[in-house]
């Protein structure tokens, strides 16, 4: 309602309903509204906003668009929630920075709150606010609850801050993706296509996954002779139709949650697991790229495009791919035996492609932390993953198809964009990677500045830390309708096309490409599914950290290895037993960024997450 009603009041329409009338009467009678010839006016006295709940603060969204937002702290939200629309009484002080008092609170309808019981006062788990509301005794400090905003009477109770085994709904509740924990749809799911498909069942088609993957988007198989790239994509569109419910869901998760242990799939486990997966020995429809190679020029000819049948004939993990890379093969049938031998040639092509690729793109020396949980969702091991020539393989095979995409799709489409940095950033990047010893300076261009920094990062024991501070220095990568390029891969076009199963995005270019048509709202589309990954990898994160806090909480007064991360608040990251934990420094003094120390572990808040820790002198 209150929505609406604050449109029609500062489009002047006085076109009000019983309720509406109410409330803009008392706007009138506290003289927040002011009326001169049918034309409303808000009192610059006032301000009316909409709250809205950033990190450590919460920001009075000005409804008019005249006025700047004003920041408040929680404390001085008068009972407001995120969401609610307040009136706030603009206050001057002295040193000119504005101020607010919020007067009035217009809930548009009763919220479900997320809180915690301490010393029996209820905290959203969130932003730790207090409620203004004591619990009777039956409820225990550290009781995480789900109330309503009116009452606070509880709607459900969620379990005990010290079980690990709430930290997921912890994390799926504060991001918006409770949908995630509801049945699956059923489905009925058949292959009957009507439709000519290209019989490739022939074809040594094989999958490359980690050993854990239940679901396998995508299947490459080389023709050595005729220097073609098959790339087969689980044939998604074909089970899941525009707009039928199973889509208007797929659209918004947008994408599957890859927890510690655990997937949160896209699609129903019917499909991502099972009808979509191009499991072994099986015949799964594909969405398959033909490309044809002149590896003498390392350039593409053509391709073609087609929906079509295959199976794969075997499924191999990355360990596995790496051994025979390396020389190193297992046990192997003949079957396997022509596979590995297909695939090391694939990846002496491939290998070619991508030196002449990283010419104008980047490679960066990263790699990637797993969590491993026990059976009691605690924190156990970390594996660190790094990119071996399994993955660099794979990698390029789906850049091929990735790119050859781009170039099918009309003017307005769908594609992944990276834009090239700004200068700021480049300069404030070379000014870090001096602080740390290394003598760089800005050249002509960003990608000459960049490739010279790493190769000077090359000759010193800090390139893996130069890398990471060269990726903070990039823009976003995200979805739009226009095609502005890749700057990180150097590709003038890029779309992704490869992972329909677990990226929305893929499963709407699957579909302009066999209808030859752009959906009408493709804008609103790229900029719902660009703001959900975000969300998505703040929720994972989310969750990492709370694993992280409950592992440091049975460590306090343990020693660990850490680097800075913020040399300006005093943050650092473990890397030694437990890589990646991130804690704050009590009795910071200003080391320079990825500076190594040992410090003691003090304190742990697991709601807030916050690890506090003490540098050893």
């Amino acid at each position: 309602m209150y929505k609406q009603l604050f449109e029609k009041i500062i489009n002047s329409n006085n076109t009000f309903n019983k309720e509406e009338q109410k409330v803009v009467d008392k706007l009138l009678k506290d003289s927040i509204l002011t009326k001169q010839e049918d034309k409303f006016e808000i009192n610059s006295k006032f301000k009316i906003a909409k709250v809205k709940f950033e990190k450590n603060y919460a920001l009075l969204e000005d409804i008019s668009n005249e006025h700047k937002n004003i920041k408040l702290e929680f404390d001085l939200l008068n009972g407001a929630y995120e969401g609610d629309f307040v009136v706030a009484k603009r206050i001057f002080n002295p040193r000119s920075k504005i101020k607010a008092k919020i007067v009035h609170v217009f809930s548009s309808k009763v919220k479900e709150l997320l809180v915690y019981v301490q010393e029996n006062s209820l905290f959203t788990v969130k932003e730790s606010i207090e409620l203004d509301f004591k619990v009777n005794k039956k409820y225990q400090d550290g009781q995480i609850l789900l109330v309503n905003s009116k009452d606070f009477e509880t709607i459900k109770n969620i379990g005990h801050i010290d079980d690990p085994k709430v930290d997921e709904f912890i994390s799926l509740y504060l991001y918006h993706e409770l949908i995630r924990l509801e049945s699956e749809l059923e489905i009925d799911a058949k292959m009957n296509d009507t439709n000519k498909r290209v019989d490739l069942t022939h074809l040594n088609f094989c999958t490359i996954d980690p050993a854990s993957a239940k679901d396998h988007d995508d299947a490459i198989y080389y023709d050595e002779k005729k220097q073609i790239i098959y790339v087969a994509i689980a044939d998604v569109s074909y089970f899941v139709k525009e707009n039928s419910q199973l889509d208007k869901l797929a659209y918004m998760k947008s994408s599957s949650i890859y927890l510690p242990s655990k997937v949160l799939p896209m699609l129903p486990r019917k499909l991502s697991e099972d009808m979509c997966s191009l499991r072994e020995n099986e015949k799964r429809y594909a969405y398959v790229f033909e490309i044809h190679l002149d590896t003498k020029n390392l350039e593409i000819k053509s391709s073609k495009l087609y929906e079509a049948i295959i199976e794969s004939k075997r499924k191999f993990s990355y360990g596995r791919i790496d051994r025979v890379l390396d020389g190193k093969l297992d046990k192997y049938t003949t079957l396997e035996k022509q596979i590995f031998d297909s695939v090391v040639k694939l990846y002496d092509v491939t290998k070619a492609y991508r030196a002449k690729r990283l010419e104008k793109g980047y490679e960066f020396r990263s790699s990637e932390l797993r969590l491993k949980l026990n059976h009691n969702s605690e924190l156990e091991s970390i594996e660190e993953e790094n990119s071996t020539a399994s993955h660099q393989l794979v990698e390029e095979c789906m850049l091929f198809a990735n790119i050859e995409a781009s170039k099918k799709v009309n003017s307005v489409g769908i594609y992944r964009i990276h834009e090239e940095p700004p200068f700021k950033a480049i300069t404030k990047l070379v000014d870090e990677v001096n602080s740390l010893g290394v003598n760089v300076k800005l050249q002509s261009t960003i990608h000459e500045t960049i490739n010279h920094i790493q190769n000077k990062a090359k000759h010193t024991t800090l390139s893996k830390e130069i890398d990471e501070l060269i990726i903070h220095a990039q823009t976003q990568a995200k979805y739009s309708s226009r095609n502005l390029g890749h700057f990180g891969l150097g590709f003038s076009s890029y779309s992704h096309f490869t992972s329909p199963i677990r990226r929305y995005s893929d499963l709407v270019l699957h579909r302009m490409l066999k209808s030859n048509q752009t959906p009408d709202n493709i804008e609103d589309i790229c900029d719902y599914i660009s703001i959900q990954e975000r969300k998505i990898d703040q929720l994972v994160w989310d969750f990492e950290d709370r694993k992280y806090a409950r592992f440091a909480k049975k460590h306090i007064k343990d020693e660990f290895r850490v680097y800075i991360t913020d040399s300006e608040r005093g943050l650092a990251k473990t890397y030694d037993k437990m890589p990646g934990m991130r804690l704050i420094l009590d009795n910071y003094k200003g080391q320079v960024i990825y500076s190594k120390l040992k410090v003691i572990i003090k304190s742990v808040n697991i709601i807030t997450k916050q690890i506090v820790a003490s540098i050893k002198y």
